[in-house]
């Protein structure tokens, strides 16, 4: 979307809705996220238009690696230039594919070759706090709201976490996370809904 500030940043996402206006939006977003917190990069979005869950591991790995190829030939990965991160359908498995087929290829004379991702394995050069950044984010939002009182006053609500309920929608890193961000500041988890069903239940511990 922008490469005023660069390297691009954004997700890669394995989903049926991706489509070229869902990755245009996304991409939009990610580039006035980084300018209103004043985070150098630019905005970028990846998408591949598949269930991941009706494909084989070594299927994705091809079609991941098929991918990073195509992005780093045409020059649209690297270091300096675009580094994706995990997204809807992806973890860090495919970042560190990504990482390997990068670093292997068009990336094989670069010293900072794995840095064309993040997400990857604490194994494979990831970094500690990583899978539950996104998760902290949204708490720390939310605290902010939820301990200004003149915010909760437009609500009708009291400041501070006590006697507050929380339902999550989607429980994978974020969601998961966010529970867990939640609940240790006081909330109390009452219900969470996911794609194939949802837990209706006062006290829900994510751990």
């Amino acid at each position: 979307h922008s490469h005023h500030r660069s390297p691009c940043k954004g997700g890669i996402r394995y989903s049926m809705g991706v489509d070229k206006d869902e990755v245009k939006a996304l991409s939009a977003l990610m580039t006035y996220k980084c300018a209103c917190v004043d985070v150098p990069f630019g905005g970028a979005k990846g998408g591949v238009k598949i269930n991941p869950k009706l494909y084989s591991d070594n299927e994705l790995e091809l079609i991941t690696r098929r991918f990073a190829m195509e992005l780093g030939k045409k020059g649209f990965l690297g270091p300096a230039i675009d580094v994706p991160a995990p997204g809807l359908g992806t973890s860090e498995r495919e970042m560190a594919w990504i990482a390997d087929t990068y670093a292997n290829t068009v990336g094989y004379n670069d010293l900072n070759a794995t840095a064309c991702i993040t997400g990857k394995p604490i194994n494979q050069g990831g970094i500690h706090g990583s899978s539950s950044a996104t998760g902290r984010g949204v708490f720390h939002g939310l605290d902010n709201f939820i301990n200004e009182a003149q915010y909760m006053s437009m609500v009708g609500q009291t400041p501070g976490w006590g006697g507050k309920t929380f339902i999550v929608q989607g429980f994978g890193r974020a969601g998961m996370h966010t529970c867990r961000y939640l609940r240790r500041a006081g909330a109390t988890c009452i219900g969470v809904a996911e794609l194939d069903g949802s837990i209706n239940k006062v006290g829900i511990d994510p751990n």
